[in-house]
């Protein structure tokens, strides 16, 4: 791989952690539209609970309902483990998502599949899992 080409990689890896930042930043600020705007029009998500949702419509109408004062006394960190580029315009993203709540805290490992359009990166395929055990 030339220079130009890692450089390319690690640009594109960066764009990619803005977008599970604003995911992060969504989520403890509470911002519904933030949030959707961030998939495409036809995406799959499968929440922390099992809820399939198909299509950005699905997915707003659940985000409205749940993340208004869902993140009252917890806050959650999103950080990158691992990108595979199936190819450059998709990405398999795997996350540590780590909730802390008065209970101590929820650790879940999602996997984001994004696909870049129009020089955007947008969540496509996103499944949410919780961790048993982390160590």
């Amino acid at each position: 791989m030339s220079a130009t080409d890692i450089s390319t990689r690690e640009a594109e890896i960066e764009a990619i952690k803005q977008v599970v930042a604003t995911v992060e930043h969504a989520q403890n600020n509470e911002l519904p539209d933030e949030f959707v705007g961030l998939f495409r029009a036809d995406a799959i998500w499968t929440t922390g609970g099992g809820k399939r949702l198909f299509g950005r419509e699905a997915i707003s109408t659940f985000t409205h309902q749940v993340l208004p004062g869902g993140m009252r006394g917890s806050t959650v960190t999103f950080e990158v483990e691992h990108v595979l580029f199936i190819r450059p315009d998709v990405a398999a993203v795997k996350v540590r998502q780590v909730y802390q709540t008065a209970d101590g805290p929820d650790v879940g490992t999602p996997l984001f599949v994004m696909a870049k359009e129009d020089g955007q990166w947008r969540l496509t395929a996103c499944q949410n899992t919780g961790v048993l055990d982390d160590e």
